[in-house]
């Protein structure tokens, strides 16, 4: 599986493509996530690494939750290469993508965040499969309804939490990997149709 991930959702984005058995990677300011500074960042990216848009087969990019207007330009991008070279596009989100290594390891997962001052998780069971929304919740919720439930952060948002929360059991930190996003593509855990940027209100 050949692939472009691009993931906007932060404010150190990434760039990210597997090719056969190598990996490249890119980090990306949150000021070139505009249209068409992002497409510049990712043919910029494919010339430096000696690559082209016919070493890929997909493209995936992050929906988020994350700063509306980022995540609005990185899908209209994917889209637009999608479109003009004739790749696959999937969507993913960040509270799926921060429970990949415990696929299969706890029969329920909670995934929180942190965006605009409010907190909001994500409940999935081992399969990693989420038949519902993310919801908003309170610090006193998590320390309270959720102290003795398996949680999940990405490190990129632990400076925005409570450290009340921070101090929980069963709380678990984790580092986003592109590499492993193969494994939801191969598991079918991919936006295949309604990829659009999750909002959270």
């Amino acid at each position: 599986m050949n692939f472009l991930s691009i993931d906007c959702s932060t404010d150190l984005g990434s760039l990210f493509i597997k090719v056969e058995n190598k990996t490249f990677s890119k980090i990306l300011q949150s000021d070139k996530y505009s249209n068409d500074l992002l497409m510049k960042q990712i043919l910029d990216f494919f010339a430096e690494n000696d690559l082209s848009f016919s070493d890929i087969s997909e493209i995936l990019v992050n929906q988020g939750p994350g700063n509306f207007s980022a995540l609005r330009s990185s899908l209209a991008t994917a889209k637009g290469i999608g479109l003009a070279k004739n790749l696959k596009l999937f969507g993913y989100n960040t509270f799926l993508w921060s429970c990949i290594k415990f696929f299969n390891k706890q029969d329920i997962i909670y995934s929180l965040t942190k965006y605009r001052e409010k907190y909001f998780v994500k409940k999935f069971n081992k399969n990693l499969i989420s038949n519902t929304r993310a919801e908003e919740i309170t610090k006193e919720e998590i320390t309270k309804k959720y102290n003795n439930n398996f949680k999940v952060i990405t490190k990129k948002v632990v400076k925005y939490f409570d450290n009340e929360i921070l101090k929980l059991d069963n709380l678990n930190i984790v580092t986003l990997d592109h590499k492993e996003l193969e494994f939801l593509r191969l598991r079918d855990l991919l936006e295949k149709s309604l990829i659009r940027p999750m909002y959270l209100s």
